[in-house]
Formats: structure tokens, sequence, C-alpha cells
């Protein structure tokens, strides 16, 4: 299994991003006055992890990031259009204009801030290891020779990366659901992933439950816009602010994740 790399990750989005000709319209961003002239919002989310995109059994797109979008589109007074996407390319999507937000559960990085810009936090999201209540793990150091599930990617992918000990056997699935269905289908007993995506498998598969173990992280969620795109990331961070001020956004979380936004989060609206 290839060790992830996020240095690599990044050369590559930057080599895609120069081989883009500045008259291409892959290579320009919509602006705001773009958006609302064209009376659309798209927005990439990876509808494969829950509770923060998914589909429910009419195969609608629900989720805290999927109401999330729809409020700020409501916001704006335009049309909602979800771009699926997958962990690892959410960031391509908005360097080649498939998309003009990414609202999908991107915690705020120093890395990915070389590539894109962020908004305030709109949410926040903890990196954990859980596993079996049986299984005894107490620390990072106790995953030395066992094998931990991720979704490729993503904050927590590279929170095992950089944190787990020499011996640990990483694997690397597209998406959370992949991952999940590795846990349950029994192919695996240990995962790195958010507390939110535990508390869902475990009420789907109580048979499967996993505790929390390790808190690895805390991390803000902000939108992703491409860089420069002043006036639309401006807007954005007022809409945010309005809405955890109105607690909507706090409304929002809680519907799917069963918790208070953290009151740094809150704060944000003061």
């Amino acid at each position: 299994m290839k060790k992830f790399r996020p240095h690599l990750m990044l050369a590559t989005l930057a080599v895609a991003c120069a081989g883009l000709t500045a008259g291409s319209p892959q290579a320009q961003a919509n602006t705001l006055d773009e958006i609302m002239q064209q009376k659309v919002l798209r927005v990439a989310i990876d509808l494969n992890a829950p509770p923060y995109g998914m589909k429910d059994d009419a195969l609608k797109a629900v989720g805290s990031d999927v109401e999330t979008a729809q409020l700020i589109a409501d916001n704006l007074g335009v049309k909602l259009e979800i771009v699926p996407t997958t962990q690892a390319n959410r960031i391509p999507f908005l360097l080649t204009n498939k998309a003009d937000v990414v609202i999908s559960s991107l915690s705020i990085t120093d890395q990915r801030k070389k590539v894109v810009d962020f908004t305030i936090p709109y949410a926040a999201i903890q990196s954990v290891i859980a596993a079996p209540k049986d299984m005894a793990i107490k620390e990072m150091s106790d995953l030395a020779g066992k094998t931990v599930v991720t979704a490729r990617g993503t904050t927590n992918d590279n929170n095992v990366t950089r944190l787990a000990p020499a011996g640990t056997n990483i694997v690397r699935f597209e998406n959370d659901a992949t991952a999940i269905t590795a846990i349950t289908s029994g192919q695996a007993s240990i995962f790195s992933t958010a507390p939110s995506i535990v508390a869902s498998l475990n009420k789907k598969d109580p048979a499967k439950a996993l505790d929390i173990k390790v808190v690895m992280a805390t991390a803000m969620m902000g939108f992703g816009v491409t860089k420069d795109n002043t006036a639309l990331k401006d807007k954005l961070n007022t809409l945010i602010r309005e809405d955890l001020k109105s607690g909507q956004l706090n409304e929002i979380f809680k519907k799917y994740h069963g918790t208070d936004l953290p009151e740094e989060v809150i704060a944000e609206g003061a």
C-alpha cells in the first residue's frame, strides 16, 4: 500500500492549475457576480460521507452539508446545484471549475490553504480512532502491528498517517461509505474517522458498534473557494455569520450530529 503524501497531492494540483490557460473557461472560477447572474450556486458535496452528505431511501440528497448548502443558496436567492464528488476530488473539482464552492466536511488546514481559500468556520470536526469496546487501544502507539481503515485524502487519513507508529497498516478507501463497509463486513475493526460517522455506523449496525479510543485532532471546517475570489468569500463569510447568529447553522448541525456546534464556532457569529 502506497504511503499517502500530501505534498505530492499539492504538487499535482499545482501542475493541473498551471496547465489551464488564462483564456480557458475551465481556468476561470465563477465570481459572485456570475453566480448571481446565472442564479445557480454549484456546490461540491460528497454524498457518501454520512451524516454530512448522503442519500435517503428516496435517493434524495440529505445531510448537514446538504442543508447548509441549501441555506446558503436560499440566502443568495439562487438555485442550489449539488455537484457530487468524493473526498479526494473535493479540491480538484473546485480548481477545475466543476463547482463554485466546496461544502463537504472540508477542514481548514495550512496545506489546503496553499491551494484554496477558506471562509470562516461554519462547523467543526474531530478526527478519531474508533475500535470495538474490548480492543485494548488507549493511545496511538497501540496501533503498531494493527490494520486501520480510513477514507483516502481526508483529514482523518492525514492525521493517522502522521501520528500512527511504524508498523501500522493503513488501508485507504475512496470514501467513508466504502470504509464503513469494510468495518461492517468484518474486513477490519479499527477506523480513523469522525465521531458523527462512528455514531451513524453504530446506529445502523449495533452489533458492530465501535468506541472512540483516541481523539487525534479537532479541526474547524470552512467552505472552500478558489484563490483571489474575494467578493464571493466575503459574501459567504457574511452569510455564515448571520446564520450562526440566528442559530440556523447550529440547528442543522444538531439535527444530524446530535450535539451543538462548539462554542468557538458559534462565537464567529457574535
